[in-house]
């Protein structure tokens, strides 16, 4: 009975130590005036994602 308690508590306190992988402050998607103040701060900075390729003709056929 022990093991199984132990085996348990270990689990519990790895998924609690693994969380979501969010850094930082959490909040909810809606709420824009969070997103704004905590957001990421090099957004900015990033390059802008390439464009993406066009879809291939099929009029030709």
């Amino acid at each position: 009975m022990q093991r199984i308690a132990f085996a348990i508590l270990a689990l519990a306190l790895l998924l609690g130590l693994a969380g979501c992988g969010q850094k930082g402050p959490l909040y909810l998607p809606g709420d824009e005036q969070a997103a704004e103040q905590y957001g990421p701060r090099d957004a900015g900075d990033a390059a802008p994602a390439p464009a993406p390729a066009p879809a291939p003709d099929d009029s030709e056929t």
